[in-house]
């Protein structure tokens, strides 16, 4: 704690409030966010369809518009956006709590997917801007928050649920509106490097699409994410098989691992990857290691129920433990690097646009690889050899690193010539 009080200091206050401001933006969205299917279903009655369209109607919204919220950091500056991503949400929380018709539900969902793509890239092309040389210190310490925000949101969500949905979806909508003031009042107004007024957003996409190295990039990564994803996936389902009716306790268990090795080694980790290896071998060490945390749930172990002998218990959960873990470290290690790697992919022009393409083809390969994730599993169930999905998705990881490798072997993750910048000045 005081390696990150401390760090946390050494940042300008512009650094410091993205960084708090993360952490409000996770607490406020997953107190609300994993209970919305419930309430859908169980307080509404909506049919599965229904429940389906609402949260798919959502996750739409955000992916399919992280472009076009990057694009407008770039050109309207990073304040507004991320303020109106705020309002937006604000909004769309407070509509989720007082409305039960299916179609102003999938605009309450609509809207809080595309607040989401506002924000997003705005802040890390923000963070990155103002955090300049110590952008990979800066994106470490910010993992920190946004983690510990995943970590406490869920659980402010769970205790407010003992009153009411509605209560969730009003505290969640207050965060949010505080924090547009808080921003209004304290977030310096700051335009990213962007192109010439005469150059349109086609165009803008157009130089980004030419980005070659950027495009390879953002497609080796691809795997990487569908790793750390099935921390909501795969992992969940071997905790439901080894627990039984406990599988969710578990699974919650399993979330406080993973925000715990982020929260207590982040800074840790990437000083010390920092001090031995370049930013490519620190990014392709990270996401083997994502691949190798699969290996330990070779080790399968039987089903345990009722309460049980404490020991059995500790044997059958420790794959799962050191599997979180492993994937929580491997995550620790890429992560500050992979963003840094963006920018300078970017050559320090057009970065929130890079940021809303790259979290775009992110959020598809994530969900192309859960239906393959999701299909292994099914056939490895099936032919009696479960071990298939834990091996799969080590050669996941492999493969994955292996194409970084070769993207920073060949010279295509050297940074290009920084483009020539404006002055900075109040959006």
């Amino acid at each position: 704690m005081r390696t990150l009080v401390a760090q946390l200091r050494s940042f300008t206050p512009c650094v410091r409030l993205l960084m708090v401001q993360q952490f409000t933006i996770n607490t406020a969205f997953y107190m609300l966010m994993p209970y919305l299917a419930v309430h859908l279903a169980r307080d509404l009655g909506l049919a599965a369809w229904a429940v389906g369209l609402v949260l798919g109607v959502r996750n739409f919204a955000q992916q399919g518009m992280f472009l076009l919220g990057g694009t407008l950091a770039d050109r309207l500056g990073h304040k507004p956006v991320i303020m109106a991503g705020c309002v937006l949400r604000t909004l769309g929380f407070g509509l989720l709590g007082l409305v039960g018709s299916v179609p102003a539900l999938v605009v309450a969902s609509a809207a809080t997917g595309f607040a989401g793509a506002l924000f997003n890239p705005a802040v890390r092309a923000y963070l990155a801007q103002e955090a300049g040389e110590r952008r990979v210190e800066a994106f470490a310490a910010f993992n920190v928050f946004y983690q510990a925000g995943m970590f406490t949101g869920p659980l402010v969500g769970l205790a407010l649920l003992t009153a009411d949905f509605r209560l969730v979806c009003a505290v969640a909508a207050v965060l949010f509106a505080a924090l547009t003031v808080v921003q209004a009042r304290m977030l310096p107004g700051r335009r990213g490097a962007a192109p010439a007024v005469s150059a349109g957003v086609l165009a803008d996409w157009r130089t980004v699409l030419a980005n070659r190295a950027f495009l390879l990039f953002s497609a080796a990564m691809i795997g990487s994410y569908v790793l750390t994803f099935q921390v909501y996936l795969a992992l969940p389902l071997e905790a439901r098989r080894v627990a039984g009716d406990r599988g969710d306790a578990v699974t919650t268990a399993l979330f406080a691992v993973s925000a715990a090795v982020a929260v207590a080694g982040q800074l840790k980790v990437t000083a010390w990857a920092r001090a031995r290896w370049t930013a490519p071998r620190a990014l392709v060490a990270g996401i083997a290691l994502t691949g190798v945390a699969f290996l330990p749930l070779l080790a399968r172990t039987d089903t345990v129920t009722g309460q049980g002998d404490p020991f059995r218990w500790a044997g059958a959960l420790l794959p799962l433990v050191v599997s979180v873990a492993l994937l929580g470290l491997g995550t620790a290690v890429a992560y500050p690097f992979e963003m840094d790697t963006v920018v300078s992919l970017a050559g320090g022009r057009l970065v929130a646009t890079h940021y809303g393409l790259y979290n775009t083809v992110s959020g598809l390969g994530i969900t192309l690889g859960n239906l393959a994730t999701g299909a292994v599993w099914d056939a490895a169930a099936r032919t009696g050899h479960p071990e298939l999905t834990w091996w799969a998705l080590t050669a996941t990881g492999a493969l994955c690193a292996g194409c970084v490798a070769l993207l920073a072997r060949s010279g295509r993750l050297t940074s290009p010539a920084p483009a020539p910048q404006p002055a900075t000045a109040p959006s």
